[in-house]
């Protein structure tokens, strides 16, 4: 359900997109800027994060309990730092962070085990088809680390999460304003696995997190 909603939202943010592109169109082309060869955009967004994680939790010898790992979404304001390496070619790096609650569930069993603060740096090289027009597609693929920090344990329970590096496939969209404003949408999947460990090792969990990052938000060329 929380993938749906996610993927619902990136249809919602595209078709605002759409709507202002379709009332840009009505301007003068020579009131907005292109992004060409040494330029920067600097982009500020409002970002959601949703893992669909649903991984059994099993106990230290390896018996499935039954439960399995739920992980909260979150949105929270993050910028994204875009440099033009040509026309076409460009590469990001989006900087922010999230606050995200880690439940176990199961029949009968609904209990807040920890809660996280998550630093995701997503770092994408960007292909860029038609740089010149006023609604710019663009997609990526790149890398991101996971860095746990500042977590609270909840409960009774003690649980300690593995930083790791994991990787990214993105498509998004700049939509020239005026001047060198944009309007951006973009969409990233991130794939990555960390080793959940529960009370010591009682309890252990492989979490296949895989958040859908889906933002939108304006954006200033330098």
């Amino acid at each position: 359900m929380k993938r749906n909603m996610t993927l619902a939202a990136a249809v919602a943010v595209m078709t605002l997109a759409t709507g202002a592109a379709t009332g840009a169109s009505a301007q003068n082309a020579n009131d907005w800027q292109v992004a060409r060869k040494g330029d920067w955009i600097v982009t500020g967004r409002i970002t959601d994060v949703s893992s669909g994680a649903d991984d059994s939790i099993f106990t230290s010898g390896g018996v499935d309990t039954g439960l399995n790992v739920d992980v909260g979404n979150s949105t929270m304001p993050t910028l994204g730092f875009t440099y033009f390496l040509t026309d076409n070619f460009s590469v990001e790096a989006i900087l922010g962070t999230t606050q995200h609650e880690i439940r176990a569930q199961g029949p009968g069993t609904d209990v807040a085990v920890h809660e996280t603060w998550v630093l995701p740096p997503v770092v994408t090289l960007q292909y860029r088809p038609m740089p010149e027009a006023r609604v710019s597609p663009y997609v990526g693929a790149g890398i991101n680390y996971m860095l746990f920090y500042s977590g609270e344990d909840k409960n009774g329970f003690t649980v300690d999460l593995e930083d790791g590096f994991g990787y990214a496939l993105q498509a998004g969209a700049d939509v020239a304003l005026t001047g060198p404003w944009t309007l951006n949408v973009d969409v990233k999947k991130v794939w990555f696995d960390t080793e959940a460990t529960v009370n010591g090792g009682a309890l252990t969990s492989d979490v296949a997190l895989d958040p859908w990052v889906v933002s939108v938000g304006f954006g200033r060329k330098f």
